[in-house]
């Protein structure tokens, strides 16, 4: 499955239950085990809200979805069971054992899963960077450390804008688009 990322909602809560919306990106079935089975954008921080639409595109694929666990520095809610499609999730959370931005799921069939949760507030490019960077077969990088790579990679190209519009403000393009354009004679 690749990424989906979706234009703003015309209403967030109509949005958030259709599962074609999701923003998901999960690795190529059959793929070698990495660090992180995909990424997760989710559209707020209410795990009780999100939940149930990530579980109905995540139980036809893996299985059943019994349990997820998060750490809570993320969720300010932890609902202890969340009722999706025609069962509950069990929801836990480990604070020192789990990667801040990790959702892990078990389900029947497959067994542990693990999803770098892309934090709502994420740029939408810097989404789609660490929706593709989650889902590589060949990732080496934890959640949290794709996130700081993501963060580091934004604020070179947010240095690079800035030097830009200076360069822009002190003529630059426009002196280098004149000194492009041939020069003509006139009748002087």
């Amino acid at each position: 499955m690749t990424a989906t990322i979706s234009h703003p909602p015309t209403t967030e809560a109509a949005d958030r239950s259709s599962p074609s919306s999701l923003r998901l990106s999960l690795a190529p079935a059959g793929s070698a085990p990495a660090l992180l089975d995909g990424a997760w954008w989710p559209r707020s921080r209410d795990l009780g809200a999100e939940l149930p639409a990530l579980t109905a595109v995540l139980d036809p694929l893996w299985g059943r979805i019994t349990r997820v666990t998060v750490n809570p520095t993320q969720w300010p809610v932890i609902p202890r069971k969340v009722p999706v499609a025609g069962h509950v999730v069990n929801v836990g959370w480990f604070l020192a054992e789990q990667d801040p931005h990790e959702l892990l799921l078990l389900s029947y069939r497959v067994g542990r899963l693990n999803l770098l949760v892309v934090p709502p507030q994420t740029p939408p490019d810097s989404a789609a960077w660490l929706m593709a960077a989650a889902s590589d077969p060949h990732g080496t990088l934890t959640a949290s450390r794709l996130l700081e790579e993501a963060t580091r990679r934004r604020a070179l190209r947010d240095a690079d804008r800035a030097v830009e519009a200076v360069w822009d403000s002190e003529g630059g393009h426009a002196a280098r688009d004149s000194a492009a354009r041939p020069r003509t004679a006139t009748g002087r």
